[in-house]
């Protein structure tokens, strides 16, 4: 089941880099959360900072308008151990979560959401856009010493209209992604390393949202295994990004394991695909702070607003 990915350095020198979009052009716009800022990646390497957000940037999606829509998480402490660097805690400057809205062309950006119903967003962290042009994101919560702000799932529109939340509180929920036909939507926890599945009813509605409920358990390895970012395959596969064992866990919906790609950085976090026939895929390797790229032996879903 397991494979060592071989894999080509993009770029190096990545402050903790999630987050990335396979741009039409050939290039690649990322987040570098350790760095506060959304950059994009030339196929040579060269890194061109698009926006210094603050905060920290984590997930990230093109939307209808064309725009980039970021999740902010609002910030991490930070330690280098052994050349890998690792988020822990949360800075004494942390003011919240935030979705931001980015001009690529201008750098020019704005906060779209910081609260849902009097309540802040802690730790916004990956996004999907559906085809009704709405998104659907995780806020992973908070780390403090001594205590938790609990995350959930949210959906809102790009307009600045809506924002509701969806399921809460669930446990760090990180990796999110939609089925190919839209009818479930997978939520990732990081520490347990679970991926759960949900019916979906409507735009920002679920058919089941029952949390909990055993019937939604997608996949549960068990060990050391953390869940971070999610992609999706053209059909149905979950590629999801593995943290602590450093790899890609490839899931079928129906809960088996496809493939381990194994990659020498504990903390791959992300990946995205691009290329012809989408068969290329684009991987975050964040404690090292690298853009890799590979040949994928399947083609990756198409997203809404960029591939098709």
């Amino acid at each position: 089941m397991a494979r060592a990915a071989d894999f080509e350095v993009v770029t190096t020198g990545l402050r903790f880099p999630e987050g990335p979009i396979a741009m039409p052009d050939g290039t690649v716009v990322l987040v570098e959360i350790a760095a506060g800022r959304l950059s994009r990646v030339h196929p040579g390497g060269e890194i061109e900072v698009i926006a210094d957000l603050g905060g920290g940037p984590n997930g990230a999606a093109i939307g209808p308008d064309g725009y980039c829509y970021v999740c902010n998480d609002g910030g991490f402490n930070w330690v280098e151990q052994d050349g890998i660097l690792f988020p822990v805690g949360t800075p004494d400057d942390y003011a919240g979560g935030r979705i931001e809205r980015v001009d690529l062309t201008t750098g020019e950006f704005e906060v779209l959401y910081s609260e849902c119903n009097g309540h802040r967003l802690n730790g916004p962290n990956d996004i999907v856009f559906d085809r009704h042009g709405g998104f659907w994101f995780t806020d992973t919560g908070k780390l403090f010493d001594r205590t938790i702000e609990r995350g959930g799932l949210y959906y809102a529109t790009v307009d600045g209209s809506r924002i509701e939340e969806v399921l809460y509180p669930l446990d760090l929920p990180n990796g999110l992604g939609l089925s190919p036909d839209e009818d479930r939507v997978y939520v990732a926890e990081t520490y347990v390393g679970r991926i759960w599945q949900y019916p979906i009813a409507a735009p920002g509605k679920l058919a089941d949202p029952v949390i909990g409920n055993a019937n939604n358990l997608v996949y549960a390895p068990g060990g050391i295994a953390g869940f971070d970012s999610t992609a999706m395959e053209r059909d149905g596969n979950i590629c999801q990004a593995t943290v602590f064992t450093g790899g890609v866990s490839v899931v079928s919906p129906a809960g088996e394991l496809v493939e381990f790609v194994e990659f020498p950085d504990p903390l791959v976090t992300n990946l995205c695909f691009g290329g012809a026939d989408l068969r290329t895929a684009y991987v975050t390797l964040s404690g090292t702070g690298q853009l890799v790229k590979m040949p994928w032996p399947r083609p990756g879903l198409p997203l809404n607003y960029l591939n098709k």
